[in-house]
């Protein structure tokens, strides 16, 4: 029997500055071996600081860590890994133009005895770990070639591998389908038998309630409660970090749904990787101006492959789409930005945001035109854009001039969405707009998909979490393989979408 009593990794009033703010404020925090401990806490809270710091991504400016009950210093996450403590990233880390193999063994490959890298070994073991894991992935792919949720499994994989004591697991399930959710949590328990210490970071609570032992709250840098599994529930969890109860909202009211914005007709979409498999098949689709739609359904059901092709993306086979009665299948990506058609992509990382670019320029990067001065860009005009999206869609930021990379998760989704409500338009498609955000960060994002609907926008947004359907949607869309296999109205319960999408 593995004791669970043990304290494995300590942090005793860790302080983290930079520069003028303070990230972190005098936090003591533990981690005991056998147990999951879960953090809770906003965008912008601390939570991935802390993580940094115990795992050498980055050190504390005062305060100390203590491992096995010593002090220690990690100058390096190598340093923290050779101690047993291994970490899986909100954003995902892996090399795209690499292999899964290699990104898995990326830095420890193994070697044969006289020289050379032992492909044949590492391919054998990354086929049983991800065979451990329910994942029918060749380890020979590209990571690039793989959706955002398989990236996700093979980022677990990859820290797995390692025989870690110490497990920091920020965001792993936030592109995981249900099934895939219960195997990693089938494979957290196996660790925790083993006597492995989880430090688990989640925005899904009802999901994280599921596997926790113990929970803290980090709210503005500083633990604002402790509670033991048995004595917490979503509404304690709620109230530490946001201090109110409160849900995601409601279908907005009180006027009238314009004419079609949207009608997609008998569309089949094939998959790029094997175009014998249609991933959208003869589907029927109708959005009309002010309605919001929301499109729930399992990971593979379609439902990116359905937005992307509507947004000049994805590769469509047969079929119609129509934005306000017009034509616009053979149009390209910018002159349906130009009609009136945006798209908020599933991996805000890769498809939305220029990591180099400020706030500013990302807010603005797809309406220039707006900050033109003849033929030239104003920077003036564009400064003053980018300051009145920031004010629109609430961006908290110290400015349009800080990187993008120094946003909170939850702030760069909103410069995502601010970009596309700058070019006007008149249908905004968001695949996930909620991964990877917390409670409060989602309640304002819906708050900005209805006051765009009222104003005669037709909204339609995907989730893989039943949660997010019943909020703001005037209608739920439920795809299965490609179809499209109910239609429901704000009144229909969890297990009615379930069922239809066949995780029930």
């Amino acid at each position: 029997m593995v004791s669970t009593d043990e304290v494995v990794l300590e942090a005793r009033d860790v302080v983290k500055n930079y520069g003028g703010t303070r990230a972190l404020k005098g936090v003591n925090f533990e981690i005991r071996s056998g147990t999951v401990t879960t953090l809770f806490g906003e965008n912008g809270a601390g939570k991935s600081t802390l993580m940094k710091i115990l795992s050498g991504v980055e050190q504390p400016t005062s305060g100390e860590i203590l491992l096995g009950g010593e002090p220690v210093t990690f100058s390096s996450t190598t340093e923290a890994a050779e101690r047993g403590i291994s970490i899986i990233h909100q954003e995902l880390s892996l090399a795209p133009n690499l292999t899964v193999r290699d990104n898995i063994f990326m830095g420890r490959e193994i070697m044969r005895r006289f020289g050379g890298v032992d492909f044949a070994e590492e391919t054998r073991q990354t086929r049983a770990l991800l065979d451990d894991m329910n994942l029918a992935i060749d380890p020979d792919t590209f990571v690039s070639d793989l959706r955002v949720g398989q990236q996700q499994v093979v980022e677990i994989a990859r820290a797995l591998s390692v025989n870690s004591r110490i497990l920091i697991m920020d965001e792993p399930t936030s592109a995981l389908a249900a099934a895939e959710v219960e195997t990693l949590f089938g494979i957290i328990r196996d660790l925790l038998a083993r006597g492995v210490a989880i430090v688990y970071i989640s925005h899904h609570l009802e999901e994280a309630l599921e596997i926790t032992d113990h929970a803290v709250v980090l709210r503005d840098g500083t633990m604002t409660a402790r509670g033991e599994r048995a004595d917490i529930d979503l509404a304690w969890i709620v109230k530490n970090m946001v201090g109110e109860n409160f849900d995601l909202g409601s279908p907005p009211e009180g006027y009238e749904f314009g004419e079609p914005v949207l009608s997609v007709t008998d569309l089949t979409v094939l998959d790029p990787d094997n175009p014998e498999r249609a991933v959208v098949n003869g589907l029927d689709l109708h959005v009309r101006a002010g309605e919001i739609v929301c499109i729930y359904g399992l990971m593979g059901a379609g439902r990116t492959e359905l937005l992307e092709a509507v947004a000049g993306r994805g590769r469509v086979e047969s079929g119609e789409i129509d934005l306000e009665g017009e034509s616009i299948l053979r149009d390209s990506i910018s002159e349906r930005i130009e009609k009136g058609l945006g798209l908020v992509p599933e991996d805000r990382q890769r498809d939305g945001l220029v990591q180099t670019f400020s706030v500013g320029r990302n807010l603005t990067l797809a309406s220039l035109d707006k900050s033109m001065t003849g033929l030239a860009i104003s920077r003036k005009k564009e400064k003053e854009r980018a300051q009145e999206l920031i004010s629109a869609v609430t961006v908290k930021t110290s400015g349009p001039d800080l990187n993008i990379g120094g946003l909170s998760g939850g702030n760069q989704q909103k410069v995502v969405i601010g970009k596309i409500v700058a070019t006007d338009p008149r249908l905004m498609l968001l695949d996930e707009p909620s991964r990877g955000i917390d409670v409060g960060a989602k309640a304002e994002v819906f708050r900005l998909l209805s006051e765009r609907a009222r104003r005669g926008v037709g909204v339609v947004y995907t989730t893989s979490e039943v949660g997010e359907c019943l909020s703001i949607a005037h209608r739920i869309i439920v795809m299965s393989r490609g179809q499209i296999t109910a239609e429901f109205g704000p009144d229909a319960t969890k297990d009615m979408i379930m069922a239809a999408s066949g995780e029930a």
